[in-house]
């Protein structure tokens, strides 16, 4: 399951990412993402509540990123140690700005 809560301040985006990111729930993640970029400068990503985070997920990640570099800034913020290890792993954590 997988929930995602909105802030937006102006165009200041905030997403609150609670459950699991993997093949089942990753489109439902990436419709959210295309509905709620334009016009956004700075998204945060609070991943204080995902427990998972499947390669599907990290390619939901990458094509934000890549939206991102183009019209603003993006950043994850609590990240936990498990999903930390994924990025890690995977290099993710050298290409994402993470605090």
């Amino acid at each position: 399951m997988l929930t995602v809560n909105k802030n937006q301040q102006d165009t200041n985006l905030t997403l609150e990412i609670i459950g699991r990111v993997d093949t089942t729930t990753a489109p439902q993640l990436e419709n959210v993402m295309e509905q709620s970029l334009d016009g956004i400068t700075e998204l945060t990503m609070d991943l204080a509540g995902l427990e998972y985070m499947s390669s599907a997920g990290l390619r939901v990640l990458l094509m934000v990123q890549k939206k991102m570099n183009v019209q603003g800034n993006m950043k994850l913020i609590n990240v936990n140690d498990d999903i930390m290890e994924i990025f890690e792993i995977t290099g993710f954590a050298d290409i994402l700005t993470i605090e």
